[in-house]
């Protein structure tokens, strides 16, 4: 089983995301937040189960998972540890340097 990190920079994309939609909703803040996570549990038994991130090339070991308007970007560090990146809303535009200070 693959032991999942988030990076600094994922927990303050998460705590942003919570904080936005927190404005309208709690509740569905809350809801958000826990799906996200969720999704990231099934990289411990299917690492590769998300798609090669466009932006960065043929980098097969940096991936992402795409739920509802997030990217979740992670990378395959080793056979036992996957490193969430960040986690992206779609309506932004992406950049490789935000994978870049990520690390």
């Amino acid at each position: 089983m693959v032991k999942i990190i988030w990076t600094q920079r994922s927990l303050t994309d998460l705590k942003s995301i919570a904080e936005f939609i927190s404005k309208d909703s709690l509740r569905y803040a809350t809801v958000t937040i826990e799906r996200i996570i969720n999704v990231t549990l099934l990289l411990e038994t299917n690492p590769r189960i998300g798609r090669m991130v466009p932006e960065v090339g043929k980098v097969d070991t940096i991936r992402e998972i795409i739920l509802g308007n997030y990217r979740i970007i992670y990378k395959i560090s080793s056979s036992t540890i996957i490193h969430i990146l960040t986690v992206h809303h779609t309506s932004r535009r992406f950049r490789q340097t935000t994978l870049k200070r990520s690390k």
